[in-house]
């Protein structure tokens, strides 16, 4: 199972990988004009503090879309969580104005996101590979 795709630790070889898109509240076009370059550098600066790789950054008006990787100790879920609120909490001291804008609500992100996993091979190979395993041993 060696190969350069895979990251080995003590006792494991991985490759996890998220594709992950969340909106601002109300999917408003607010992350634009300044705030889309300093929300690339405050995810980067994330991901550099939590050990995850961004592998590709993209922010739209409307959503941001990440392409991430991390240990498989790390829970998407908590990927997720730490992306959206450190980057809220980050951006909302960088920009005084953008938090007003949302003082009635409170909050940048909207609740829901987008995740989906992203390997190396695809589905068909894994079941095939798993279905072949008794012919294989023998």
């Amino acid at each position: 199972m060696s190969n350069t795709n895979y990251t080995s630790g003590a006792h494991n070889q991985y490759c996890c990988k998220y594709h992950i898109i969340w909106c601002p509240k109300f999917r408003y076009n607010v992350l634009k004009t300044g705030n889309d370059e300093t929300l690339k550098q405050i995810l980067h600066d994330i991901a550099n503090e939590y050990d995850y790789e961004i592998e590709a950054l993209e922010i739209m008006p409307d959503h941001v879309h990440v392409f991430i990787s991390t240990t498989p100790t790390t829970a998407p879920v908590d990927i997720v969580r730490t992306l959206k609120s450190k980057s809220a909490i980050a951006l909302f001291k960088h920009n005084p104005q953008l938090k007003s804008f949302y003082s009635r609500c409170g909050v940048l992100w909207s609740r829901g996101y987008f995740i989906s996993t992203i390997g190396h091979i695809s589905e068909d190979t894994v079941i095939k590979y798993i279905e072949e395993q008794k012919q294989h041993d023998k």
